[in-house]
């Protein structure tokens, strides 16, 4: 396999932005693509964010170190030019197949063969996409926790179609870049980590839905009882509200009436979580 030295990552939002960035400071050249213009002012808001934020919490990181990650990073609302090059492209658009699949199917003509596709996707198989990609024996999942300089974990999950030496080289990938690799042996849906939180979160918007507790409560109660550093609804505001919504909007009658609860009473107010200044809690 030859070696990945330039990376694309398709969105810079929230956990996009910081999958670029990390790349970026291991010293990967990284592409952040993203569909306006509008959509590239707030990556570089993030990207800013992010150095300040390495500053104070990664070990060894300086001035020079962040601004050498700045300078790696090429931002652009060029679909087929951002991938032109690539030999690594990450996915890490929102969670909706029809979107994913349409991003896949025009990557796929324009990045070179020889690229490697793998989707950060929260709960879709890369089953449910492989074939929108064209190279479904180049493609896999790579999937990274919020905050990804602290929860630095990266699943990695392949179909029965996947190069076991893609899988491999991948592995190396996240390994090079700071990341613990979780190597999962076969297609599950929310990997390790989602298939355990997921449920969490949505029992927890279950309890404030139904007029139970109110989310501090609930959050307090699981931080005294379990020792845990944060509650459910502060994980919420961490990841983002947007991610959470899409994934129940897309499941059962249960979970749609908890995305309906989640968009009325604080998607649709600008309650959008950390990163907006406000979620569940207020944010300085």
């Amino acid at each position: 396999m030859g070696e990945i030295r330039k990376v694309t990552v398709l969105g810079a939002g929230v956990l996009g932005s910081q999958i670029a960035f990390q790349s970026a400071y291991k010293g990967y050249e990284v592409t952040s693509y993203d569909i306006s213009d509008e959509a590239l002012a707030g990556a570089r808001e993030r990207f800013a964010g992010l150095a300040e934020t390495y500053k104070r919490e990664v070990p060894g990181a300086t001035e020079q170190t962040v601004r050498e990650a700045h300078e790696r990073i090429t931002l652009t609302t060029d679909l087929n030019g951002s991938v032109a090059t690539a030999d690594l492209v990450i996915e890490a658009v929102p969670e909706i197949l029809s979107l994913k699949e349409e991003i896949y199917q025009k990557i796929g003509a324009a990045a070179p063969e020889a690229t490697i596709f793998a989707t950060n996707s929260s709960t879709l198989l890369p089953s449910d996409l492989k074939e929108s990609t064209g190279r479904p024996d180049r493609f896999l999942a790579l999937h990274f926790a919020n905050q990804v300089w602290r929860f630095n974990t990266a699943e990695i999950m392949g179909t029965p179609d996947t190069d076991p030496a893609v899988f491999a080289t991948v592995v190396e990938f996240a390994t090079a870049i700071g990341m613990v690799p979780i190597e999962l042996h076969k297609e599950k849906a929310g990997y390790v980590l989602n298939s355990l939180l997921v449920p969490f979160l949505a029992s927890a918007a279950e309890l404030a839905e139904g007029g139970y507790a109110d989310p501090e409560a609930v959050d307090k109660t699981w931080k005294i009882a379990t020792g845990a550093p944060i509650g459910p609804f502060q994980i919420y505001d961490i990841v983002g509200l947007a991610t959470p919504y899409n994934i129940m909007a897309g499941g059962d009658g249960d979970q749609q009436k908890l995305a309906v609860w989640l968009k009325e009473n604080y998607i649709d107010k600008g309650k959008l979580g950390l990163a907006s200044g406000e979620g569940f809690y207020k944010y300085s």
